[in-house]
C-alpha cells in the first residue's frame, strides 16, 4: 500500500528569502512614494503656464464678443422690423375702423328705410360679406355700399395678415434678446475668470507676467509710431482712422467713439473711409475679395485664430494696428503675435 504523507513544506532559501524580502522592500517602497504623491499640495503654476491661461481666457472671451456682437446686431434688426410691422398693423386697423363707420353708416340708412334689425349684428360680424349674404341684405345695399363692404373686407384680411406678422416678429424679438442676455454673460464670465487668475497673483508674479508680455510698437495716440504709406485712397483712409484711435481702451460689443472691441474698430475704419463692412469677424470675413498671407496689402483686414474672432488691419512690414483685449487699449502690433486665418481687400 502506498503511504499517505503529508507534503514537506519547502522552506525558502537564503537566496530566496533574500528575493522575497527585496520584493516586499520595493513595494512597500513603492507604496510610500504614492502615497506621499497623492497627499502632497498640487504644484503651483507657473508664470509662463499663467499667462497661457489667461491668454486663452482673453480668446475665449473674444469669442463671445462676437456671438455678443452678433446677437446685439440681430435684436437691433429685429426690433426695428417689428416695430415697422406693428405700426402697419396700427395703420390697417385705422383703415378698416373707418371703413367699418362707412359700413355702419349704410346699414344705419337701410334700418330707417327698411327697417333692417339686423344692424348690429353687421357692425360686429367677424365676416361682414358672408353675413349680408346670408341674410339677404347684400341685395339691398347700392353699389357705392358694396364697394365700401368689399374694401373693409380686404381691410380686415391684410390687418389680421399684418397682426400674424407682427406677432411672429415679437417672438422672434424676444428670442434675440434673450440670446443677447446669455451671450453677454459668457463675456463677463470668461472676463471675470481671467481676472480672477489675475487676482491670485501677488506683486512679485504681476511684475514677471508684465515682463512677459509683448511690447506693441505703439498704445498711444503719440507721435511714437508713424505710418508712411504705401496704402492710398480709401484703404489709407481706414489706416489713418484706425491708427488716430491708438490708446483708446478695448471694450466687448463698443464700436466707438471712445471705445472699440476688435471688429468694432475695424467697421468704424472703414465707415470712416465710406465703406460699408459687417459688424462681426464672422460677417467681416466674407466682404471684400479673399488674398493670401503672402500677397497682403496696407488696408487689408486680417483675422487670426481657427475661429475667425480677432481681426485688424495691415499696415505693412508685418504689423496690423488692433483693438486686442480687455484691459488693452488700440495699438499698433505684430501679426506675429497671433495665429493667421484669414485676409480680405475691402479697397
Amino acid at each position: 500500500m502506498a503511504s499517505h504523507r503529508k507534503p514537506r513544506p519547502r522552506m525558502l532559501t537564503s537566496a530566496g528569502s533574500r528575493a522575497a524580502v527585496g520584493i516586499t522592500s520595493a513595494a512597500l517602497a513603492s507604496f510610500t512614494l504614492m502615497s506621499e504623491t497623492a497627499n502632497a499640495a498640487p504644484a503651483k503654476p507657473t508664470i509662463s503656464q499663467v499667462k497661457k491661461e489667461i491668454d486663452t481666457l482673453n480668446q475665449q472671451a473674444e469669442v463671445a464678443t462676437q456671438q455678443y456682437d452678433q446677437a446685439k446686431e440681430k435684436t437691433a434688426t429685429q426690433r426695428t422690423a417689428t416695430n415697422q410691422l406693428l405700426a402697419q398693423v396700427a395703420t390697417k386697423t385705422q383703415k378698416m375702423n373707418d371703413s367699418r363707420r362707412v359700413l355702419g353708416e349704410f346699414a344705419e340708412q337701410q334700418y330707417r328705410d327698411g327697417g333692417i334689425d339686423q344692424t348690429t349684428q353687421l357692425l360686429f360680424s367677424d365676416d361682414p360679406e358672408g353675413f349680408l349674404s346670408q341674410s339677404h341684405m347684400l341685395d339691398r345695399l347700392t353699389g357705392t355700399a358694396q364697394a365700401a363692404l368689399k374694401n373693409f373686407t380686404q381691410q380686415q384680411q391684410e390687418a389680421s395678415l399684418q397682426r400674424a406678422k407682427a406677432s411672429e416678429s415679437l417672438k422672434e424679438l424676444t428670442d434675440a434678446q434673450s440670446k443677447l442676455a446669455t451671450q453677454k454673460k459668457n463675456v463677463q464670465a470668461k472676463l471675470a475668470a481671467a481676472q480672477k487668475v489675475l487676482n491670485g497673483l501677488n506683486a512679485a508674479q504681476r511684475a514677471k507676467l508684465a515682463a512677459m508680455q509683448p511690447k506693441a510698437a505703439s498704445t498711444s495716440g503719440s507721435s511714437t509710431y508713424t505710418y508712411n504709406g504705401p496704402a492710398s485712397g480709401r484703404a489709407a483712409a481706414a489706416i489713418a482712422f484706425a491708427l488716430d484711435q491708438r490708446g483708446k481702451p478695448y471694450l466687448s460689443g463698443a464700436t466707438g467713439p471712445n471705445a472699440y472691441d476688435c471688429s468694432g474698430l475695424t467697421q468704424a475704419a472703414y465707415r470712416a473711409a465710406g465703406i460699408s463692412i459687417g459688424r462681426t469677424t464672422w460677417d467681416q470675413v466674407k466682404d471684400g475679395t479673399a488674398v493670401s498671407e503672402a500677397d497682403l496689402r496696407p488696408g487689408d483686414l486680417v483675422f487670426f485664430y481657427s475661429g475667425i474672432s480677432h481681426v485688424g488691419i495691415y499696415l505693412g512690414n508685418g504689423e496690423v494696428v488692433h483693438s486686442p483685449h480687455t484691459g488693452a487699449t488700440v495699438e499698433v502690433a505684430p501679426m506675429s503675435w497671433m495665429p493667421f486665418a484669414a485676409a480680405r481687400r475691402i479697397a
